[in-house]
């Protein structure tokens, strides 16, 4: 329960950071995007642990390309990885602005559907030792980058995440 309110307490934080990345995207400001885009997708891969209840926001909000793909290409590709191919690609900054607006939609909902939502509590050292997992495996390897090379602060965002799920175990 600890750890669930947590997530909750950072979701309105997200929602902000998405809609702020957005601002930034409406308005042309490239380089204001690309720092709004990192501190909502740090903020995002912070919560790792609780992706199980997340259901199919997580494939909106973060997914990846289809296999055999780059998030430049994959056209059904959503979410923060396609903004990046998208930010740090040569195209317009205007380029992102429907895929920034999906952002905001599902995170919004996320953030409804949440309340509804539980995580089980016997599967967060599980959840813990697989965030730190898919970051040695998706993100030390680069598999992830969509352009920003950012892999190394999403690894410390994983971590940091990693410790928030296992906070409330310590006392155990």
């Amino acid at each position: 329960k600890a750890y669930e309110r947590w997530v909750a307490s950072r979701l309105p934080v997200l929602a902000a950071q998405v809609r702020q990345l957005r601002a930034d995207i409406d308005s042309g400001a490239r380089a204001a995007a690309q720092h709004s885009w990192l501190a909502a997708h740090l903020t995002y891969e912070t919560m790792g642990a609780a992706y199980g209840a997340f259901g199919d926001f997580d494939t909106r909000i973060n997914g990846t390309p289809a296999p055999g793909r780059e998030a430049d290409d994959d056209r059904d590709l959503e979410g923060f990885h396609r903004i990046e191919a998208l930010l740090w690609g040569s195209g317009p900054t205007e380029a992102a602005t429907m895929p920034a607006t999906r952002l905001v939609s599902a995170v919004d909902g996320l953030q409804a559907a949440f309340d509804q939502a539980r995580i089980d509590p016997t599967d967060i050292g599980l959840r813990a030792h697989e965030i730190v997992e898919n970051a040695i495996q998706f993100e030390l390897t680069g598999r992830t980058d969509a352009g920003s090379h950012t892999n190394l602060a999403t690894v410390d965002a994983n971590l940091s995440g990693s410790r928030e799920a296992l906070a409330p175990l310590r006392g155990l």
